[in-house]
């Protein structure tokens, strides 16, 4: 299956005065008053959640094996248009070879937007010929619009026929342009949320990248920036993932106890991020995860460092233990306690796919009876933003620098020793390992 994409583009120097001015830039499109990360974040779906899509009206999506992100779009004056991907580290990378033209004259650029989507790297299954490719689903700001507070249907009409269609009229128009693209784009499929079958049986297998479960959207909620419990996350109950922070523990010599022995196989301990304190991320002991011996191995043998990185690991009913999925460079922390908490309950309380599937019909039952219902009046529009004030001109752009790779910390302290006790665990396992309690 097709590996997860680096991404693109030049990193816009964090704390530069660039940086600052295009998250203060973004606070100012979507009306925040923080200048973190504006994406929406689903939570886990369990047991309960299925009256949730009887309740109300969703959408449904494939969840695809890529990288989240933000595409920003700023356009100061007709003349001056700059793209940018915008990662859940909030790190920003302006990007070459891309033009969006307006929806009503396609002779000027499209105005400040920002657009939530996912990049995927589609692999053709007879050439094998990769392609790197943007799905969007989502949009916050179009053509200088805030649409945040608007239902997704009307989000999602206006992402197809104010920033998507334009764009790709222009390329059948002069198909040259695609040709300095970084990467293509696209629009994601969305379904009712009865359609689940279809999306198992056609959809998913049709796919050319990784897939990771399924995102429900909920249809009349706007869009929220941060945790979302109108969006939820289904994966199989086998399938559900946390992400920790790694911390090699390696146990003492034989000789001389007071000294690790890096010869020896380490504890893979896991810990979970618990909020920062003062900006410095808080970090408490969670469990530990199973490395076999020759795991081990080509580890050391890949020469990348291990320690202090966050892992995406996923719980092995069978063996009783944690196993590692892959390293999540892309993010700057684990999931936060609040997270794996639930997490750890659709583990415990998960639904599987056949029972999703037969839950179908009682799900379009309760759609159809609402869509009977008599019209409601029409809420009431919403208010205008205040017009933006003039921006100040953005700082002279730098001259790009190489193509930034997060990279974990070379100097990392070696740990060794027993674990400290977790009062979050919820997972059972062996009082010793290795001959240290956990």
């Amino acid at each position: 299956m097709p590996s997860v994409p680096d991404l693109p583009g030049d990193l816009v120097p964090p704390r530069s005065e660039q940086d600052r001015w295009l998250k203060q830039h973004v606070a100012m499109m979507c009306q925040l008053e923080h200048e973190r990360f504006p994406g929406s974040q689903p939570v886990s779906f369990g047991t309960k959640d299925l009256e949730k899509l009887e309740q109300q009206d969703y959408w449904v999506c494939e969840k695809s094996d890529g990288v989240r992100v933000l595409l920003l779009v700023v356009t100061m004056n007709p003349n001056d248009q700059s793209v940018y991907l915008i990662d859940r580290r909030n790190d920003y990378r302006s990007l070459l070879g891309l033009f969006f033209p307006h929806h009503e004259n396609p002779k000027t650029p499209l105005r400040n937007t920002l657009i939530d989507g996912e990049l995927v790297l589609d692999e053709d299954p007879r050439t094998h010929y990769r392609t790197l490719r943007y799905l969007a689903f989502d949009c916050l700001v179009v053509d200088n619009q805030n649409v945040m507070s608007r239902p997704l249907d009307k989000r999602y009409g206006r992402l197809k026929e104010w920033f998507y269609k334009p764009h790709a009229t222009m390329l059948r128009e002069f198909p040259g342009m695609g040709q300095t693209q970084p990467f293509e784009i696209r629009v994601k499929d969305l379904s009712v949320s009865y359609g689940i079958e279809k999306i198992f049986n056609v959809d998913i297998p049709a796919l050319q990248h990784g897939n990771d479960g399924l995102i429900f959207t909920c249809v009349n909620t706007p869009y929220t920036p941060g945790t979302d419990t109108n969006i939820l996350k289904w994966k199989p109950p086998e399938e559900n993932s946390i992400d920790f922070k790694l911390v090699l523990r390696f146990p003492p010599q034989d000789s001389n106890p007071k000294q690790p022995d890096f010869h020896k196989k380490p504890m893979f301990a896991l810990y979970m991020w618990c909020g920062d304190d003062r900006g410095v991320p808080r970090y408490e002991p969670f469990d530990i995860m199973h490395v076999e011996d020759g795991e081990w191995e080509r580890m050391k043998a890949s020469g990348e460092q291990i320690d202090e990185r966050i892992v995406e690991v996923s719980w092995d009913p069978k063996g009783e233990n944690w196993r590692m999925m892959r390293f999540r460079d892309d993010k700057p922390n684990g999931n936060h306690r609040t997270v794996v908490e639930n997490i750890i309950q659709s583990i415990a309380d998960g639904v599987g796919k056949d029972a999703l599937i037969a839950r179908c019909p009682a799900i379009r039952a309760a759609w159809k009876a609402r869509a009977a219902q008599p019209a409601r009046a029409p809420p009431r529009p919403p208010q205008q933003a205040p017009a933006q004030p003039p921006h100040p001109p953005p700082p002279p752009f730098q001259e790009p620098g190489p193509l930034h790779q997060p990279a974990p910390p070379q100097n990392v302290e070696f740990r060794y020793g027993p674990l400290g006790p977790s009062r979050w665990s919820k997972v059972s396992g062996p009082a010793m390992v290795a001959g240290m309690s956990r």
